[in-house]
């Protein structure tokens, strides 16, 4: 990345009519454009390049990440669906309630920011939350690039919001610095309403070929691990490893809660199965105190995916985690703080840093590892 005059430009402002459907900043550090035909027609589209790592970002799909690059490696996964898919080509609330997964490819794709998980429904079977929730259907409406010596940084600014119900504003921070494997992403969440709210968010961050292969494995630092269902209990001795494809398979998903730093901070890794590259996460618990692992195992061409997933909460129904406390209370003009980082180990010895550093917070206990669903976190 080389100094460049131009270091900041509003891309998105719909306050000021702002919106071009290409731009170029920090001679190429930064580049935006609106792509063409198909389901993503009509899609915003912003790539980052810090030098060592690209990564896309997608202000029309509530800023969630599309892919990442390092060299000839992608980051992230190959879905059936042929993203990013614009926002008004998912049937979001479709009775069944399963219309987010026709826009579900990206690396990072935020659930919320009124509810996360399952699809929940009415005393009379009417949809009130569909799955993993709204935010991922939200446009930015403002959105602003600034690039110098030192950093790039893309924030933008996403509503969700309902007239005689919930006022909520997402405003997320992508930085990375040059020549750096790190992608940082800081969010705010605020109650825009004159009276109390509620929020959620689950880091729905995805991962298949060529780190998620067979023989791939997880590491993380356990202090409690529950299976969601029978179905995942029943391969409760494998949960860190991933197997081999196949046809049909029934996906299997497991609820943490993580060993941390004094301060708060922990980390998972997803490491290749030969050791020699990997992706982990940092995030703090203080603010993000649930961790989700979701496995997915079919043929490539279904989808073969994990889903390494923080959260507010477990991505059961709203109405159960709400039962069992677990939502965010947002007083009147109220702003709450989420942290994530994502980095990329390119070789052997970033790799076994990773796994050095998570051993080290795994020595303060040993993992409790329950071998069935539990009442309480699992609906």
């Amino acid at each position: 990345m080389t100094s460049n005059s131009n270091k900041s430009a509003v891309l998105i402002d719909t306050q000021r009519k702002v919106g071009p459907d290409s731009h170029i900043l920090g001679d190429g550090s930064v580049t935006l454009e609106t792509l063409k035909g198909g389901l993503r027609d009509g899609v915003r589209l912003v790539t980052v390049d810090n030098g060592s790592l690209r990564f896309a970002i997608l202000p029309d799909r509530g800023m969630g990440l599309w892919k990442a690059w390092h060299g000839d490696t992608e980051i992230g996964w190959q879905s059936p669906v042929a993203g990013p898919v614009h926002p008004s080509r998912v049937p979001i609330m479709e009775p069944g309630g399963l219309g987010w997964l026709d826009g579900f490819d990206e690396l990072l794709v935020r659930c919320g920011l009124l509810s996360n998980g399952a699809p929940d429904f009415d005393e009379e079977g009417r949809l009130s939350h569909p799955l993993h929730g709204l935010i991922a259907t939200k446009s930015a409406h403002f959105l602003e690039a600034k690039v110098d010596d030192d950093m790039i940084a893309v924030n933008g600014i996403v509503d969700e919001c309902r007239f005689h119900f919930h006022k909520l504003r997402l405003t997320s921070t992508v930085t990375t610095k040059p020549n750096s494997l790190v992608i940082d992403i800081h969010d705010q969440i605020t109650n825009l309403s004159g009276n109390d709210g509620e929020a959620q968010i689950l880091y729905h961050v995805n991962f298949g070929a060529p780190i998620n292969t067979p023989g791939a494995e997880l590491v993380v630092p356990v202090k409690e691990i529950v299976p969601r269902n029978e179905h995942a209990a029943g391969s409760i001795g494998h949960w860190s490893t991933y197997g081999p494809a196949q046809q049909n398979a029934e996906e299997q998903v497991y609820f943490f809660q993580l060993l941390a730093d004094g301060q708060g901070w922990t980390k998972t890794l997803l490491r290749s199965a030969d050791r020699k590259r990997g992706v982990s996460l940092k995030f703090n618990t203080g603010q993000l105190p649930c961790f989700t692992q979701w496995k997915n195992t079919p043929p490539e061409a279904d989808g073969y995916v994990t889903g390494l997933e923080p959260g507010t909460n477990y991505p059961n129904p709203r109405s159960f985690e709400g039962e069992k406390g677990r939502v965010v209370k947002l007083g009147p003009g109220e702003t709450v703080k989420y942290d994530l980082s994502i980095e990329v180990h390119p070789d052997a010895l970033s790799v076994a840093e990773a796994e050095k550093e998570i051993a080290a917070l795994q020595s303060a206990s040993e993992p409790i590892i329950r071998q069935s669903p539990q009442a309480d976190w699992c609906a």
